[in-house]
């Protein structure tokens, strides 16, 4: 199993490592947050030298309550983060972190094939799926109810892990019909969601591995675990390293952190717990 990116590739016959690169202002965790070109190469280049199989570039911040962004903001921030990654590091491969159609198609305009990482999975705008299709690009689908503004207001669920599940089924169905080849889905813990209704979803993350596409856990210092332990974002490494084992344990193909040498060694270890219980 692999993920076609321009002329570079992403083996996914073990697991990998999806390195979080903000240039946003305001990310629920402050530690993320890149200010300058500088900040955004050494973060960049540290996240490679870890063993990073893909760099997420993100302009919009998707944390709860977060204000909305113009496109016009989102894309220059956007083409700031992959100008620098793509000058320093040209053969990194490159995810843009949006769901909209035009940030998408002016970043691949400008710096050439990259990843599609839609935390609505075409839901705040269907044509991003058009950009992705024309130009052969993975694109991650994510569930989430509402916008990050108001998501909150729509983590009802009778069953979490069926609803979940009955939504790939159709996005997958759609994304085909669209002409989408390379599809990666994502639960979307934290969007749209409570602490319990997390911990139910990861409970039924292995029914979601077994659609037949790559699953990416996004669980990265997020309230999920800094809630229950009582502490903040900053103090979620420990918590995130324990999910991130079990979300491996379900099947899940690509773990997007924060940190990233961390991840990699939980992806190492794990890879050699079942090489000697095979």
């Amino acid at each position: 199993m692999k993920l076609t990116v321009g002329n570079k590739e992403v083996d996914l016959s073990s697991p990998v490592v999806m390195a979080i690169v903000n240039v946003t202002p305001d990310s629920f965790f402050a530690g993320s947050r890149l200010e300058t070109d500088d900040d955004i190469r050494r973060c960049a280049g540290r996240a490679l030298e870890d063993g990073a199989a893909i760099l997420d570039v993100g302009g919009y911040s998707s944390r709860p309550g977060a204000p909305d962004v113009s496109p016009e903001e989102e894309l220059a921030r956007v083409r700031r983060g992959v100008g620098v990654i793509r000058k320093a590091y040209p053969e990194a491969v490159v995810s843009v972190d949006t769901f909209r159609a035009s940030v998408a198609e002016g970043v691949v305009d400008e710096f050439g094939p990259c990843m599609v990482n839609d935390i609505s999975a075409g839901d705040l705008d269907a044509t991003i799926t058009e950009v992705v299709a024309r130009h052969d690009l993975p694109y991650v689908a994510m569930h989430m109810r509402g916008r990050p503004i108001n998501m909150q207001e729509y983590a009802s669920y009778d069953d979490i892990v069926s609803e979940v599940k009955t939504f790939f089924a159709r996005k997958l169905l759609w994304l085909k019909e669209m002409g989408v080849r390379q599809v990666v889905i994502d639960p979307g813990f934290g969007f749209s969601k409570d602490t319990e209704q997390n911990y139910r979803l990861l409970g039924g993350l292995d029914e979601l591995c077994s659609m037949g596409v790559p699953l990416l856990a996004g669980v990265s210092r997020k309230s999920m675990i800094y809630k229950p332990l009582g502490v903040t974002p900053a103090e979620a490494l420990t918590g995130t390293t324990a999910i991130h084992w079990e979300c491996l344990s379900k099947g899940a193909l690509i773990l997007r952190a924060h940190d990233v040498r961390e991840a990699v060694d939980v992806v190492n270890l794990y890879e050699f717990y079942k090489s000697v219980n095979q």
